[in-house]
This record gives structure tokens, sequence and C-alpha cells, in this order.
């Protein structure tokens, strides 16, 4: 592995969402190919050897905002898995602003246009697939979670260590309404 490993950025869950998606992962996703926590990732690797860059740029980017909501919008099929399409004006906003951040780093698949998921499961054959989809389009009500901050990782070769937490935290003067409420599923 690199002296740098390449640095992912997802988004912080607030923690009834991650416990929901978490738990579908790990009762779908194979035991033996799932390395790492349910997860929505805004950049997939970002260079190592830039990380005190990267987490100056994180750290901006979060005092400005205020923890705000993701449209969970029902599960779709990425071919041999099922994940979680998600949506947010804001988030979207965020993800461009960081984007052009980034821009001398970003690799193709962050280049590629912004289609935030959460993937709980991957790699199986497809008709496991396509059954696990038809039992959560069928159970599937739209819901909103929330989005606290930022999550910074180092990629271990398959495993991802978490380096730090960027906790959304625009004064309350900067705040145009309040903070959405924290989901739980059951």
């Amino acid at each position: 592995m690199s002296e740098y490993p390449p640095l992912i950025v997802t988004a912080a869950l607030d923690e009834g969402a991650f416990a929901w998606f978490e738990d579908l992962r790990q009762s779908h996703f194979p035991r033996h190919r799932n390395k790492v926590p349910a997860h929505l990732t805004l950049f997939h690797a970002l260079p190592g050897q830039h990380e005190r860059d990267i987490v100056q740029t994180l750290e901006r980017a979060c005092q400005s905002r205020c923890p705000f909501a993701l449209d969970v919008r029902g599960p779709w099929s990425i071919g041999r898995g099922v994940a979680y399409r998600l949506g947010s004006p804001g988030f979207d906003d965020l993800r461009q602003e960081l984007a052009e951040a980034f821009s001398p780093w970003l690799t193709r698949q962050d280049q590629a246009p912004f289609r935030p998921h959460i993937t709980v499961q991957n790699k199986v054959e497809p008709d496991e697939a396509s059954e696990l989809l038809e039992q959560l389009q069928l159970e599937f009500e739209p819901f909103q979670i929330v989005a606290e901050g930022l999550l910074l990782w180092r990629y271990l070769d398959g495993p991802w260590g978490l380096i730090d937490r960027f906790a959304f935290d625009a004064p309350t003067s900067m705040q145009n309404n309040t903070a959405p409420k924290q989901v739980t599923r059951s």
C-alpha cells in the first residue's frame, strides 16, 4: 500500500439513520465482503498526501452549515445489489462546493455525476439482489434522515480507518430555519 493511502469523505448521519442502514447492510451484504460500515460517500479517493489541506477544507465547509435533512427516495438496483437513493439540494450544493475545492485531485469516479446513495447489498447473484429489491420496495415509505456533518476516512486495503469527524456547526444566527430532528426507523 502507498505511503499515503487514499482518503474517503462520507456524510455523518444521525444515530438512528446510521443504525437502520447498518442493520440492513449487516443483514444483506455478504459477510466476507463487508469491510466498512454503512456510508454515504461524497468522495472515494482523495490523495492522502494532501490530508492537511483536505481537513482544512472540510472544517471550513462544515462551519458554515447546519445539520440538514436528506430525503430517502427508495431502494434501487445496482445490478448485483441494492442501494437507497438519497437527495437534498443542500447536500448537492455541499458536494459541488467540495468538488470545486478538490478538483485537481478528483479521480474519474469522483468526477462522475454525483448520485448519493447508501448501499445495503452488493456483489451477490442477480436473483438474490432482485429478491431483496422487491422486498424493500414493497415495504418502502419515503422518509428523511439527518446529515450532521462529514467523516474523513483513510483507506486501509479494504477496511477504512476513521481520521476525524467534522460537525455542521453554523452559529444559530446563520440558520435559515431550525435543524431537522433526528429520524429513527423501525
